[in-house]
Formats: C-alpha cells, sequence, structure tokens
C-alpha cells in the first residue's frame, strides 16, 4: 500500500502528516523532539500490517513539514500538541485510535490518553518520563549544541530543517523541558496517569542514554494494569534499531 502524504488545517495551523493502510483499527504516530513521520518512523509506515491498521504519522507544529509556524516551547507546548493530535485524528474522521508515541511523542500521548479518554483505543509510549530531575536536565545539556552529534542521527535533521533553523530549535527545546525540572517534583503531567484507563504498554531500552529507566518504571506503577517490556539492547531509537521486533511487539498488543 502506497504512503500518502497531505496537510490538514487544525487549530489555526496546517499539520502535515503521512497516512497508510486499510485497516479497521487506526493508529497515530507520534514522534520526538524535532521528529516527523518521515525522520522517526520509516520501519512503521513500512513495515506495520496495513490489512490491520490505517496508520497515521503526523508532524506537530513547528516540526517537519508542519512549518510555519516556527516551532515554540511554552509551559503547555505537551498538551498543545495532544490537543493537535486529538484534533487532527478528529478531522481525519477517526472515532477513535490508538497511539504510539515515542519520547516527547510519548509524553504527548499520556495526556492525550488521560484528557481525551473516550477516543484512545489503546496507548503504546517508549523512551517517555513524566518528570524531569536534574539528572535529565544534565543529559539534555549534552545534547544541546548539534554540532556535536553523531552525523548519521544530525544529518536526516539537518537535511529537513537546514542547520540554523535546527540548532535554534534543539537549543529551545532544552531550554523549554529543563524548565519542568524547576517544577514542584520536575513534573510534566505525573497526576495524569491515574486517569489513564486504555490498555497501555510501555517499552523501554535497557541502555537508552537520554530517558533513565526509572522513569518507565514510574509509568507503569502509575497506569493500572499497564504492561513494561524491557530490551536490554535497545537504546532510545529502539523502534528503529530493532523495528522487527517492536513492529512484533506492537501489533500483538494492538490485536
Amino acid at each position: 500500500t502506497s504512503i500518502t502524504s497531505a496537510k490538514i488545517h487544525v487549530n489555526g495551523v496546517h499539520l502535515h502528516y503521512q497516512q497508510t493502510g486499510e485497516g479497521s483499527h487506526a493508529v497515530l504516530l507520534l514522534p520526538g523532539m524535532l521528529g516527523s513521520g518521515q525522520t522517526d518512523f520509516g520501519p512503521q509506515l513500512k513495515s506495520m500490517n496495513k490489512q490491520l491498521f490505517t496508520i497515521v504519522a503526523w508532524d506537530p507544529r513547528g516540526y517537519g513539514q508542519s512549518i510555519p509556524p516556527s516551532r515554540d516551547f511554552p509551559p503547555d507546548f505537551f498538551e498543545r500538541d495532544a490537543k493537535d493530535a486529538v484534533d487532527l485524528m478528529q478531522a481525519l474522521k477517526f472515532k477513535k485510535f490508538s497511539l504510539l508515541g515515542w519520547s516527547d511523542g510519548g509524553i504527548t500521548a499520556l495526556i492525550a490518553a488521560a484528557k481525551y479518554p473516550t477516543l484512545i483505543h489503546k496507548l503504546v509510549v517508549w523512551g517517555a518520563n513524566t518528570s524531569v530531575t536534574q539528572e535529565d536536565v544534565r543529559i539534555y545539556n549534552g545534547i544541546r549544541d548539534v554540532s556535536k552529534w553523531s552525523e548519521k542521527v544530525k544529518k536526516p535533521l539537518e537535511d529537513m530543517y537546514g542547520h540554523k533553523y535546527f540548532a535554534r530549535t534543539c537549543e529551545a527545546w532544552v531550554d523549554g523541558i529543563s524548565r519542568f525540572a524547576e517544577k514542584s517534583g520536575g513534573n510534566i503531567c505525573q497526576e495524569l496517569l491515574p486517569d489513564i484507563k486504555c490498555p497501555t504498554f510501555i517499552i523501554h531500552g535497557e541502555k537508552d542514554p537520554l530517558v533513565p529507566q526509572a522513569h518507565a518504571e514510574y509509568i507503569h506503577k502509575h497506569i493500572k494494569d499497564s504492561r513494561l517490556l524491557l530490551m536490554p539492547e535497545g537504546k532510545h531509537n529502539l523502534h528503529l534499531r530493532f523495528a522487527e521486533d517492536f513492529n512484533r511487539q506492537v501489533e500483538d498488543f494492538l490485536r
């Protein structure tokens, strides 16, 4: 099945998305920081079961091809993304859908599942966190300067954004997410976890250098009846590095 690419007007912006498959089960893929459907979910768009699922991968506002506007990070940027994501799926006429959220997209997915429970069928998150510790701030500052990133990770983003927008937006993201550390307990959305009622699957790479495992364990502990899978060799991008295994695990859960 081919992958179609289009834009739709949602909440005052033109959001870009890719769509594939003709299954009755709709699934939205939510990318990470600076990410887009194209950069973050190639193996999922290509190989997830097109008979069972209709797969949509979106570019949040200011990311990927959802520019303009330029990306900014006000205190409620995760809530804004969650509303945009849900409203996008409703604009595409999906009554109920599942969420697959990676990293920042995982945080967005957790908020969406808590705030719009009647719309969300199932939830899968990996590389996500619901609070920001001082240790996390130290990790984020380690990636602030994009010139120090590996060529492999950097190149697709530089190709998409150009160096200047990429570098500036990464710095703005580090500042934006670090601000949560100043809140009580570093809270992003911890209080919302008990509100998540849909079946939830948390996946975590034991070698993730960006998100310590304690975050995945916290999410698991606070979402009733959730499942946690630890991948011993997985890093932050486990869905790309171990795409076949990841896709199989997720499809089994979504069935």
